[in-house]
């Protein structure tokens, strides 16, 4: 007489398929190795007389046999720690483990990944690799898998975010990556030229090219420009030469399981602009920019560090990408954000005027600057508070400012409103968001 078994029809009991365990790619130890030679340039750079001093007392001989020890202590300390490093990816979660001296072991469930980037830098392409990084709900930083082959890298892309949709382990393979449809992309000369007329741009380049030779005169001390200089040249390269060469080639593309942002001239990048986790969404116009109609696009996500999504467009086209990162949003036009009243110039005389505000059935839209226009548009359905604050001089005025938090953790303010006008506009945003948080669809990618 047979016993059928008993864990036929109990699924915690049927056996769970094996979970393989991976490494990451053979490359990785030549990125780890360089770990205790940082050491010692930290070090260096931190106290250069006392390195100095010591290096000058090392003979030939020791130098020699202090690099013989060295090297192959960095090639064997980046080998182990390759070797000690898996990630394997389980039914409900991606497992990776690392460690040579203190093992630690990260559990991410796979339902709260929100976005995959695929990241790599100019040696990682000429190696074939990649890096991926990982946006979790809740996480303060992003964890990675670095480096994987490429090939490897986007196919665990495509299968984390179809895990991450709700599709079975056994299909999740099959699914693939999604297609993408491009919305967007960026000419390299219109990102020169915008560059080129940012004020950023040659405000930095003025201060790294006046304060070094005004401290010269002043000192004499060669070590206080150089201390002061380097820093200035580097922003003013940073805000022109390295802004150009990160949004080089800037691709907006739209997919089922969000829009995908690629870009970069030496360390190329594709990112994921999660649905549904967009707070804000602000449109710039620098005053510059406006004679050619060119905006650009900036964005607050809960627990993301994306934070651009158009580097430079025609405001019609940015707008139409803004459409899509919030469906059923139209951005109000200039004419329909009003203006604080004319007393508000006693408390903020002249930039009053560049403050304004409106409110439709899908957002709440404040301005802000008048050189430089920043429209903030936050969805009421992602509105977590509204606080008014009025401050004496306010009052005095009967003034106040009306501010919105966002999950996101910031706030989008709207200013100097008539104090009955702003009363009104709290107790009307508050009931805008809870009936949007009531009617909002849920966030599912791939749908």
């Amino acid at each position: 007489m047979t016993t059928p078994g008993l864990d036929d029809g109990v699924p915690e009991l049927r056996a769970r398929p094996p979970v393989t365990e991976r490494r990451l790619h053979p490359v990785t130890p030549l990125r780890r190795a360089w770990a205790p030679v940082a050491v010692l340039i930290g070090w260096a750079v931190h106290d250069p007389d006392q390195a100095q001093r010591q290096l000058t007392r090392l003979t030939t001989t020791t130098l020699l046999i202090a690099v013989a020890v060295l090297v192959p202590a960095a090639a064997l300390y980046g080998f182990l720690t390759w070797w000690y490093t898996h990630f394997a990816v389980t039914e409900s979660e991606l497992r990776i483990r690392t460690g040579l001296v203190f093992r630690r072991t990260v559990h991410i469930r796979l339902e709260r990944i929100q976005a995959v980037d695929v990241t790599q830098p100019l040696l990682a392409r000429v190696a074939g690799v990649a890096k991926l990084k990982l946006d979790v709900i809740g996480a303060d930083k992003k964890d990675e898998l670095a480096f994987l082959g490429e090939r490897e890298a986007r196919t665990l892309r495509a299968e984390l975010l179809a895990r991450a949709a709700g599709f079975a382990p056994e299909t999740a393979h099959e699914v693939g990556e999604a297609p993408a449809r491009e919305l967007l992309r960026t000419p390299p000369r219109d990102l020169a030229i915008a560059l080129a007329l940012t004020g950023a741009t040659w405000g930095a380049l003025v201060a790294a090219l006046v304060v070094p030779p005004v401290l010269w005169f002043a000192t004499h001390s060669l070590w206080t420009v150089l201390a002061t200089g380097l820093p200035l040249l580097g922003a003013a390269g940073a805000s022109s030469v390295g802004r150009f060469v990160g949004e080089y080639d800037w691709t907006v593309g739209e997919s089922p399981d969000g829009l995908r942002i690629d870009h970069g001239l030496l360390d190329r990048t594709h990112e994921t602009v999660p649905p549904g986790r967009v707070q804000t969404v602000r449109i710039v116009e620098p005053l510059l920019w406006r004679r050619r109609g060119w905006v650009r696009v900036e964005l607050d996500v809960a627990g993301s560090s994306n934070s651009v999504l158009v580097p430079v467009a025609p405001r019609e086209v940015a707008e139409a990408v803004v459409a899509r990162v919030l469906p059923g949003v139209t951005v109000p036009p200039p004419s329909a954000l009003s203006r604080p009243p004319r007393r508000a110039g006693r408390c903020v005389p002249v930039w009053w005027r560049g403050h304004g505000l409106a409110v439709t059935d899908a957002v709440f839209a404040a301005r802000q600057g008048l050189l430089r226009r920043s429209v903030a548009l936050v969805p009421h359905a992602k509105v977590q508070s509204v606080r008014l604050v009025q401050g004496p001089w306010r009052r005095l005025w009967g003034l106040a400012d009306v501010h919105v938090d966002t999950g996101a953790g910031k706030t989008v303010t709207a200013r100097l409103r008539d104090a009955e006008e702003a009363a009104e506009l709290l107790r009307a945003q508050a009931e805008r968001s809870r009936t949007g948080r009531r009617d909002a669809l849920p966030d599912r990618w791939m749908a």
